[in-house]
């Protein structure tokens, strides 16, 4: 089988850059291989005046960089495709090709000191405001061959903190950077909570809540920006609940206030999770988004504030 050139991706790329829109003079896409199963692409033609211009040939390029993948003997993870218009209607428009290996971009591996410095840093916060029971009220560590859970990361897990009279049950694991990916960003950027009488908890109660947390979490980490629109509204109406959690119905997501600190990246908001019944918004207008308003409603009446 011959080998996939440089050359050769540029005899397949510029019949297809060529036919770009009149406007357009030139034109630079920088796209990586697929690392950890994420993969990028971006860029444009760009006008005169250096304004983008739409049209841009993604899959053509994406196509370029698999097949370089798959025949190139020296590694790399980024090409950059550039593309200049031809100069006289009988020539042909000028394409170059180039490979690189950036290592800023190489994912982390499952060896990443990142992941345990993150779950130090939940198990000091929590440490600090009460006594952490032995193990996990729940784990589910299985990770997939890029060492990442449903969470995106290794740690999948829910703590038991309790203080006084209150249990409280947190997700450990929504706030480690995720596994296999560079981003500089606490994974979900998040962790979730919730309080309970601690009289009114025995081994089977704890169970079940903590496997519904980690429910949640896994709701949580699928959704897009819930920790943003929880900051943004307040408290908003999550999921519902199933029939063996009756009386209880709906999931209530609210600000608390506090700060996971020292994290890898940063800090991370808590995240208060109530679970409510549907009596405690009867009547409610729920057409506004994530039902706001009946959240803080139901919210305030139990004096919790957000």
């Amino acid at each position: 089988m011959m080998r996939y050139t440089t050359s050769d991706a540029i005899k397949d790329l510029r019949p297809i850059l060529d036919r770009a829109p009149p406007e357009a003079v030139s034109g630079e896409w920088v796209a990586t291989t697929t690392q950890a199963g994420v993969s990028s692409q971006s860029g444009t033609y760009r006008d005169l005046k250096g304004a983008a211009v739409d049209a841009a040939p993604h899959k053509i390029i994406r196509d370029v960089v698999e097949k370089l993948e798959n025949s190139q003997t020296r590694p790399f993870n980024k090409i950059i495709v550039r593309w200049t218009k031809k100069k006289m209607p009988f020539l042909r428009g000028r394409v170059t090709v180039e490979t690189i290996f950036d290592p800023a971009i190489v994912p982390r591996g499952p060896d990443s000191p990142v992941y345990e410095a993150a779950a130090v840093a939940r198990l000091n916060f929590w440490r600090a405001r009460g006594d952490l029971a032995d193990g996990f009220a729940a784990d589910r560590g299985e990770v997939n061959i890029y060492n990442q859970t449903k969470w995106f990361g290794p740690h999948h897990r829910v703590i038991a903190v309790r203080s006084g009279s209150t249990l409280t049950l947190a997700t450990d694991g929504l706030s480690t950077p995720w596994a296999g990916i560079v981003d500089q960003q606490n994974g979900v950027e998040c962790e979730l909570f919730m309080e309970f009488d601690v009289t009114t908890m025995d081994d089977k109660k704890i169970d079940n809540w903590a496997h519904l947390l980690i429910g949640i979490g896994d709701l949580v980490a699928d959704g897009y920006g819930v920790a943003r629109d929880v900051e943004k509204y307040g408290a908003i109406l999550f999921c519902r609940l199933a029939d063996e959690y009756n009386p209880m119905s709906q999931i209530i997501l609210s600000r608390d206030g506090a700060q996971i600190e020292g994290l890898p990246f940063g800090s991370v908001p808590l995240i208060r999770v109530t679970p409510i019944t549907e009596v405690e918004i009867e009547g409610q207008d729920q057409l506004d988004e994530w039902a706001a308003n009946a959240a803080k409603y139901a919210l305030a009446k139990r004096q919790i504030g957000i």
